[in-house]
């Protein structure tokens, strides 16, 4: 799947095993670690990963930004943290936060002049975003970033979906994507000048 010079992957497995140069971690606020893939993050990458969080983070970060500290002990040279936002039914901007997560990622890749990053999926774990609808903004804001920045380093992007429900919901929204780009236009002139 590419979208421009970049090439956009959705593979099953670990945000953790992935072959780039950053991962991203969905953290919390605080960016002091926690469960799910921040856990597994912050114990793969070790205890220097927090001390400099301490010091680049003070006072953690808001939903919807990303903070870039190094991968430590992960194969990645570099982590981009970002709190996502909680579910509370979709009335409360959860969807423009959670562009804004993927987005400020993208934004600070582009920042370090880095040519591949990986995400999980944000939001979707204990935050109880639910999963089709995650899936859709994610790819929707990543494509549109692409899209609008065609001077970005990125050459690969990665959606790396640990259990099969976020495998499955992620290429059922990308499917649905490419059918919409590839649907013709009701109301526009066919080749003869007659609308279809």
């Amino acid at each position: 799947m590419t979208n421009s010079k970049t090439t956009i992957e959705i593979v099953r497995g670990s945000v953790v095993d992935q072959d780039v140069e950053a991962i991203v971690n969905a953290a919390n606020t605080a960016l002091r670690g926690g469960g799910g893939i921040d856990g597994v993050i912050h114990r793969a990458a070790g205890r220097e990963l927090l001390k400099e969080l301490e010091r680049v983070a003070p006072n953690g970060t808001k939903t919807g930004s990303a903070v870039t500290t190094k991968g430590f002990h992960l194969k990645q040279p570099f982590i981009i943290h970002t709190p996502g936002p909680v579910w509370k039914g979709g009335g409360a901007n959860e969807a423009v936060k959670l562009a804004s997560s993927y987005r400020s990622c993208l934004e600070r890749a582009d920042e370090k002049g880095l040519k591949s990053i990986a995400f999980c999926s944000v939001s979707t774990g204990i935050y109880g975003y639910p999963l089709d609808q995650a899936a859709a903004v994610a790819l929707q804001t990543v494509t549109e970033y692409l899209d609008a920045h065609p001077e970005t380093t990125l050459e690969r992007v990665v959606f790396a979906m640990y259990q099969e429900p976020e495998y499955k919901a992620f290429t059922k929204a990308w499917a649905a994507m490419q059918d919409e780009q590839e649907a013709p236009i009701m109301g526009e002139p066919d080749s003869e000048g007659l609308p279809s």
